[in-house]
């Protein structure tokens, strides 16, 4: 069986029906697995890559979507070919998936025990007590604290990377022999992460699972797959084994995923001068949310500190990282800083003036100086307006450009961010991600700021996508001499944007510094543990 293969894919189509015609979103795809063995496949977002494994679970909605043809054996029979009563019997028991986001997989009106138990009592002729016995077990493994406990508790009382891990406890409770992994550390923090892709390969070892990993983070791949599979635009361009992939490439597509990977110090260091005076200053500032438990006739309120005591300053046309993982209080700080969250008490010192003493119509005329660039495009641009509309209305209203001026201001905006001229007539939802998020850039610098605060804009876009988009803020910061506020937990991203670095860990500064000396010999432990977990080529 060693040298047998579990799972033989041969040229699968798959095609989407839309109303600009039939889109080929998998064109005559062929791999194979081995038993025990992991195979990544990597690409941009659109390559097909989700899409082909999507068919092979049955998972394709049909309409739209249509496996025009193929084969995917799987122990001599084909998947592809299966009734949906035989296919529900392999789907979750002899194959199954771990998705991208697990808060929209796991449902939120049912306990995570009634969702494993459901799912084990699907594939196996056993007692519900068995069942929520072996769901136990398989949390335990997964490495949840008090999972006795924990079981009886909704999705939404869990953090990203735990629910992460009640999805990978149900992809193993059936105990399959073939596990799929779509995208399955996407959205979380670089530590987190790292105790995901080293939980999935400790149960892949112990399981002797054969794996589908689908990434687009080559760091990731070159960590975990033993063979690589690369796909652009729904085809195959290259395959091999890990180690003949990444140190030689023999395609041009491949070898420009794994020049966009970032792993050296900034290009060009800001012009930042150490003897003015600092452009921000923050100094003790304290950000706390009000909960309240208990039940409706007896509530008690807490009061948590997000940002505890913290002091930063920024230097004229200096980019600063903020680094640190969800709830260090790093987007809170951001947020602050431009008055979306009010803050109990500190200074916000921006020009030397207290932006926490200023009145409703000063701070208004303060924010065209301060400028924010969020996470996500799509839900900050506004879905009826047009790029044209969404560029001219901040020029407008500060009285940068008139009705006859304003046309030829939103064509340098988007030459500026680089996009054609004739899209301004467009849609937030006729662009890409990387499209929305040079949308969203370009508003950022409509009104020429002195300060951008960008939080975690390319968190969410491919290795490409986000090495382009890091080239037009550094392009940007200097043509305009901006000074920027950039939050990240991804540390490589920092490196090569960044002139100083500040840590954050549960509200608080733990280390500042040159981004360079603080990369070379960081001095908190928190600090080493975030360039630890820093995926390697």
């Amino acid at each position: 069986m060693a040298n047998e293969k579990l799972l033989t894919v041969e040229n699968l189509r798959v095609l989407f029906n839309t109303r600009n015609g039939q889109t080929v979103a998998v064109e005559n795809l062929s791999f194979s697995l081995a038993p025990g063995k992991v195979l990544g496949i990597v690409g941009e977002s659109g390559s097909g890559k989700s899409v082909a494994c999507y068919a092979l679970m049955g998972l394709i909605p049909s309409p739209p979507g249509k496996v025009e043809s193929g084969r995917a054996l799987f122990y001599g029979k084909d998947l592809l070919q299966m009734s949906e009563a035989d296919l529900r019997h392999v789907r979750g028991h002899k194959i199954a998936m771990i998705f991208q986001d697990p808060m929209t997989c796991l449902n939120p009106y049912m306990r995570i025990a009634d969702q494993l138990i459901e799912a084990l009592l699907q594939h196996k002729k056993i007692s519900k007590k068995e069942a929520r016995q072996k769901s136990i077990a398989a949390l335990v493994e997964v490495g949840i604290l008090d999972a006795a406990m924990r079981i009886d508790e909704y999705p939404h009382q869990f953090s990203g990377g735990m629910r992460q891990r009640v999805m990978i406890a149900m992809a193993l409770l059936a105990e399959p022999e073939i596990l799929i992994a779509d995208e399955p550390t996407t959205a979380l923090d670089v530590t987190v992460q790292a105790q995901i892709l080293a939980l999935i390969k400790g149960l892949q070892q112990s399981h002797n699972l054969a794996v589908i990993f689908i990434t687009h983070d080559l760091g990731v791949a070159a960590q975990m797959a033993d063979d690589i599979l690369v796909m652009e635009k729904g085809k195959l361009i290259e395959q091999g084994t890990t180690e003949a992939i990444f140190k030689y490439p023999t395609q041009e597509y491949t070898k420009k995923l794994l020049s966009a990977v970032l792993t050296t110090a900034k290009p060009v260091a800001s012009e930042a001068k150490a003897n003015e005076s600092p452009l921000l200053d923050v100094k003790n500032l304290q950000v706390g949310y009000a909960s309240y438990t208990g039940s409706l006739f007896n509530r008690k309120k807490q009061f948590s500190r997000g940002v505890d005591d913290v002091s930063i300053t920024i230097r004229r046309g200096e980019i600063l990282g903020l680094v640190g993982e969800s709830g260090s209080g790093k987007s809170t700080l951001g947020r602050s800083i431009v008055r979306l969250v009010d803050a109990q008490s500190g200074q916000i010192l921006f020009n030397e003036k207290n932006l926490l003493d200023l009145s409703a119509a000063n701070l208004n005329l303060m924010r065209r100086d301060i400028q924010m660039i969020f996470q996500d495009p799509y839900a900050s641009l506004n879905p009826r307006m047009t790029v044209f509309d969404t560029l001219a209305e901040p020029l407008l209203v500060h009285e940068l450009a008139n009705k006859s001026t304003v046309l030829d201001k939103v064509n340098e905006l988007m030459d500026d961010v680089g996009l054609d001229q004739r899209f301004i007539r467009k849609y937030p939802h006729e662009f890409s991600g990387g499209q929305r998020q040079r949308v969203a850039i370009a508003r950022a610098i409509a009104l020429k700021p002195k300060l951008i605060v960008a939080d975690e804009p390319v968190s969410a876009l491919d290795v490409t996508i986000r090495a382009q988009i890091l080239s037009l803020l550094l392009e940007l910061t200097r043509k305009h001499n901006l000074t920027m506020l950039f939050i990240s937990h991804d540390m490589s991203v920092v490196r090569y944007l960044c002139d100083r670095v500040v840590v954050m860990q549960q509200g608080k500064v733990v280390e500042e510094g040159e981004t360079e000396q603080l990369f070379s010999a960081p001095q908190d432990e928190y600090t080493r543990q975030l360039l630890a977990a820093i995926p390697c080529l």
